[in-house]
């Protein structure tokens, strides 16, 4: 019996809608938008943790959606103006209340199951190789953060019967995830401007640009116990027929919000953590790759055997020996730790991300001679300088007889004119003698190792004295 109620109440109220918006808008904005999602290691199918976080980070659209919906759904009965005839009936208030919560909350989380899904099946189709189940408390709180924010919404809708309550919690919501508990992805680590502690009460995450980090077990623990405090609240205040009872259902929530501020790191660097077993490196001779990219290594380690040969060849002694995967965390445009013996590799990188056979070879080739000091991927942009000079010295490696930029040539003003330096550069460095172009391709390296880019295109063109 209770099933066949339950089943009508799916059919004929607005509960499914709520599922129906998570799912549907939720892949509208990951398949019709070409956004940051798309780009890189950390793209929501590349990995199973950065889809888990990318889900997350929708929350700060949804969660404020679902609460003011759950609120329009508490309506109901003040609308057709029944409560007081429901309120006779003998069946207890908890049961009552047991069938509508349950008929959202089967529907929230259907509908965020199946967005897992679809992106969990993407991600074990693709690249990766690494699977791991550190990905499942992320996805697990956020859809417990869906359930309890459309029965807190419709606790506060039977306790405030207005039509002003549903649009007044998203708009209250929205200010807490949007504004108030917000937090920037700019830095090493997440943080923002409200105490960490009390940011962690908002179930949404930044927008994921690292793919080795993850949210520590006492997110896990903390964001868990406040959820389902405000669950239990918002069941209570929608069951609740005295005002008594109504003053009690606040003690949940509030006893969640505190045990949760206990729990919660009270430090960034605790909340965003990297993941050790997806860090873990892989190594295949002196080529080594995080766990989480073991599926390039192969390729790598072939292409990084040609490279090494061409650096010790040019380079001599001060040629690097090995290949690394970079996994050291970095503020967005902060400077790299660069040293000579070491390649290092970054399949953010535009010059690494989809490189394969010769074009991987001379991206490993531009690293080892003039490595950029910056970021030159879809987030962090610019490079074009980095990449004129990279290919000045990727073509006097390889004895190229004439310049081949390792990308296709930007067309904007600043690049034609970055690149006409370089072609300058290029005529007049392979107009002097071998030892004198190997002397300005070793200061060229050092001025990279150092990040210094100032000046560099005339060091090759042998005018840095004027």
């Amino acid at each position: 019996m209770n099933g066949r109620v339950l089943r009508i109440e799916l059919k004929r109220s607005v509960a499914p809608w709520a599922g129906v918006v998570v799912l549907g808008g939720s892949l509208a904005v990951f398949c019709l938008i070409d956004g940051m999602w798309w780009r890189g290691t950390a793209g929501w199918t590349a990995q199973w943790t950065t889809m888990a976080m990318w889900t997350r980070y929708l929350l700060a659209f949804w969660w404020p959606l679902v609460v003011g919906m759950g609120a329009v759904y508490g309506l109901r009965e003040s609308r057709s103006r029944t409560a007081e005839l429901l309120a006779t009936t003998p069946l207890p208030a908890w049961r009552r209340a047991a069938l509508p919560t349950g008929a959202i909350a089967l529907a929230l989380a259907s509908g965020f199951g199946l967005l897992i899904l679809v992106g969990g099946v993407q991600v074990a189709l693709g690249r990766t190789t690494y699977t791991a189940l550190g990905w499942l408390p992320i996805s697990l709180v956020a859809a417990l953060a869906l359930v309890a924010g459309a029965v807190f919404g419709m606790g506060v809708a039977r306790a405030l019967p207005s039509v002003l309550t549903p649009p007044a919690l998203v708009v209250l919501f929205l200010m807490m995830t949007g504004l108030l508990l917000r937090q920037g992805s700019d830095g090493e680590v997440p943080a923002g401007i409200a105490p960490n502690r009390l940011a962690q009460l908002s179930p949404t995450v930044v927008e994921p640009r690292e793919m080795l980090l993850t949210l520590s077990g006492r997110v896990h623990l903390g964001q868990t116990l406040w959820l389902l405090g405000l669950l239990a609240t918002g069941f209570v205040l929608f069951s609740a027929v005295t005002r008594r009872a109504r003053l009690l259902g606040v003690v949940p929530v509030l006893v969640g919000a505190a045990l949760a501020l206990l729990v919660l790191p009270a430090a960034a660097r605790d909340t965003y953590v990297v993941d050790k077993a997806a860090a873990a490196l892989v190594c295949d001779g002196p080529v080594c790759v995080t766990q989480a990219n073991r599926s390039r290594l192969p390729e790598l380690a072939l292409r990084s055997t040609e490279a090494l040969r061409v650096l010790r060849g040019v380079l001599g002694d001060q040629a690097p020996n090995t290949v690394r995967e970079d996994t050291r965390l970095r503020a967005l445009g902060g400077d790299r730790e660069l040293s000579g013996d070491v390649v290092l590799v970054d399949f953010d990188e535009r010059l690494f991300a989809e490189a394969k056979g010769e074009a991987l070879t001379r991206a490993l080739i531009s690293q080892g001679l003039a490595p950029n000091c910056h970021g030159y991927s879809d987030r962090e942009g610019g490079g074009s300088d980095d990449v004129a000079l990279q290919s000045i010295a990727v073509s006097w490696a390889l004895h190229d007889s004439q310049l081949r930029p390792l990308q296709d040539r930007d067309t904007d003003v600043y690049s034609e004119k970055t690149w006409a330096d370089a072609d300058a550069a290029w005529q007049k460095l392979s107009a002097v003698s071998a030892a004198e172009q190997r002397s300005r391709i070793v200061q060229l390296r050092a001025g990279a190792l150092s990040c210094s880019r100032h000046g560099q295109f005339l060091l090759l063109a042998g005018e840095a004295a004027r």
